[in-house]
């Protein structure tokens, strides 16, 4: 499965966005993705599988635990891919920045006239 098929979910993407928090165990996942997604528990460990599956989630045993984590090698290779496009909004960025930056230099000069 091609990574963005793999990120192209939202639970999976949510997924990810709790792992990148921390390690976390099986149950804690799939209490937040049944609460937010309203899907069972066999959905959410099938959303699991196909993120360790695919190199995004590394999982290990503690007792009778499953914690996982993010595994973060196909998130490079997906940064190196969007890396060909960033181009397109680096410098739109960088435009707010600037005037951000000048909005907040004119408060202050209006703060400081007052």
């Amino acid at each position: 499965m091609h990574a963005f098929d793999v990120l192209g979910d939202p639970v999976r993407r949510r997924i990810l966005e709790l792992l990148a928090t921390g390690e976390q165990s099986s149950g804690a996942v799939t209490e937040v993705i049944r609460a937010e997604f309203g899907i069972s528990q066999p959905a959410v460990s099938q959303h699991l599988k196909v993120l360790r599956e695919n190199g995004f989630a590394s999982v290990r045993a503690e007792g009778t635990r499953r914690l996982y984590a993010v595994d973060t090698t196909p998130l490079r290779e997906v940064d190196d891919w969007l890396a060909h496009f960033r181009r397109f909004w680096d410098q739109h960025l960088d435009a707010l920045g600037t005037e951000l930056a000048r909005g907040k230099r004119e408060r202050r000069k209006g703060q400081s006239r007052d």
